[in-house]
């Protein structure tokens, strides 16, 4: 029997959904997951390692990340290898993990534009990584969701931005109209790695979990080629993160709670309610030492501040209030934000084929539709369409490069000769062609439309629809 085990645990499941070894199937722990969180263990040598380290959880582990695709790290694996790599390798990389020696893999550092500027570190991990970390996420998402704050909607199951907002929405009706709008500077690099392990430490009691993801924190990154070590900070791209940051919040969702305060939270921005400015500002005054002084996280004093409920900006929401009901309004930088990609999207010189920037618009617009469709916004609806269109208008009109193209195909679409050789020879810049009248003619509104691109207004009819409002 034992030999018989040994020969079985050198390789893998020979179905296709599986990467696991076969060796792991007589090791499967008997804990559960019941409505409130895990099974007692009917075993005094299973740990919460070896949940982690079951066949169900790295498989399901494994489809999660491949499903998320994603860039490789340093090694420059892809998600299409993870599959081969995992069934040659799998029974190495669950020995090492149970037996404490797996190293981490540094992560790959990229950095993404932010709307002020400025850049965003990320810290994309190998794909191997982000089996573990995702294995190592699922179990502690079935720990720790019991123990989460009901107004804290960050990277939780059924839940999201638009609950987020909503519940906002729900204090305002109640009368909590001034907020202290709570920044944390740079939370995900400025985490104490001793205080989130003295955290993860009172729930979780398995000391080789412990020690994998204090690993994890200490892996490092490689930017631009050389190694940097981590001594502080969650890097954002990983499975895991999400997960960390939530568990660390979680510390000051407790305390706003214990202190009897209304607020939502979702990742690192906060808003916390009061019903007058003097509370507000004294709720501020208490509640910023006990984030710089017990979490040991920096809070942002120049973004931080007390406002009216008009005054902030949350999840790119602005909020309004008439007849005692809350409003949902885009704030200003959302639209200025929206414009700025539009612009990107219909570039004279992104080379773009009509059918790609068709998809890219459709993605884009319908995408941001939705996240804002809580918002009232018919007003402008007009406006960004006849400026959408007028962009796609100019966009066209210079892909007809030559005289002679413009000529012909303004021929087919309008019937005026004297007209159309005026527009064809005309050198007027790109954007003001755009609003010739043979230009708008023959790219009509409803041509357009009946091309495939897509509108501000087609997307709001139809989710408005969705909800009963047409």
């Amino acid at each position: 029997m034992k030999e018989r085990m040994q020969n079985e645990s050198t390789g893998l499941g020979q179905s296709e959904s599986r990467v696991e070894p076969k060796g792991m199937t007589g090791l499967q722990t008997s804990m559960g997951i019941i409505e409130n969180g895990l099974t007692e263990f009917t075993r005094p040598k299973d740990g919460l390692l070896e949940f982690i380290l079951s066949p169900a959880n790295l498989n399901a582990a494994y489809k999660k990340v491949k499903s998320n695709k994603g860039s490789g790290g340093i090694d420059g694996m892809g998600t299409e290898d993870l599959l081969p790599y995992l069934k040659e390798h799998g029974s190495e990389l669950v020995a090492s993990l149970r037996e404490g020696t797996y190293k981490p893999n540094p992560v790959r550092r990229v950095e993404i534009p932010k709307a002020n500027g400025k850049k965003r570190g990320l810290g994309i991990p190998t794909v191997v990584d982000r089996v573990v970390q995702q294995a190592i996420s699922q179990v502690l998402e079935v720990l720790y969701e019991p123990q989460f704050s009901e107004t804290s909607y960050g990277f939780r199951p059924h839940r999201g931005a638009h609950k987020a907002v909503l519940k906002c929405g729900e204090f305002i009706e109640q009368g909590y109209v001034f907020t202290v709008d709570m920044d944390l500077e740079k939370f995900f690099d400025t985490v104490s790695h001793s205080k989130l392990i003295e955290v993860l430490s009172r729930t979780v009691k398995d000391g080789r979990v412990v020690s994998l993801i204090h690993r994890y924190l200490n892996a490092g990154v490689i930017n631009r080629g050389k190694y940097e070590p981590s001594q502080l900070g969650v890097p954002q791209g990983g499975p895991l993160s999400p997960m960390l940051s939530n568990i660390m919040l979680n510390e000051l969702d407790k305390e706003l709670e214990r202190r009897g305060h209304k607020f939502v939270r979702y990742a690192d921005d906060l808003v916390i309610f009061c019903k007058s400015r003097k509370a507000a500002q004294r709720t501020y005054e208490h509640i910023v030492p006990f984030i710089e002084k017990k979490l040991f996280l920096k809070v942002n004093k120049e973004k931080t501040k007390v406002a009216y409920m008009r005054d902030i900006k949350f999840l790119s929401y602005a909020f309004g209030r008439r007849n005692g009901k809350c409003q949902f309004r885009l704030h200003s930088e959302s639209i200025k934000k929206m414009k700025d990609k539009i612009r990107e999207l219909t570039s004279r010189s992104n080379g773009w084929s009509y059918e790609y920037r068709k998809q890219r618009l459709q993605w884009y617009i319908r995408g941001w539709s939705n996240y804002f469709s809580l918002a009232g916004y018919k007003r402008g609806l007009e406006e960004w369409d006849g400026w959408l269109r007028h962009r796609i208008r100019m966009c066209i009109w210079k892909s007809w490069k030559r005289v002679r193209t413009r000529y012909r195909n303004l021929q087919r679409l309008v019937p005026d000769e004297n007209r159309i050789r005026i527009a064809a020879f005309s050198r007027k810049s790109y954007w003001r062609m755009a609003s010739h009248p043979v230009v708008h003619e023959a790219m009509s509104d409803e041509r357009l439309k009946k091309a495939g691109y897509p509108t501000f207004t087609e997307y709001y009819v139809d989710f408005n629809k969705a909800r009963g409002y047409y």
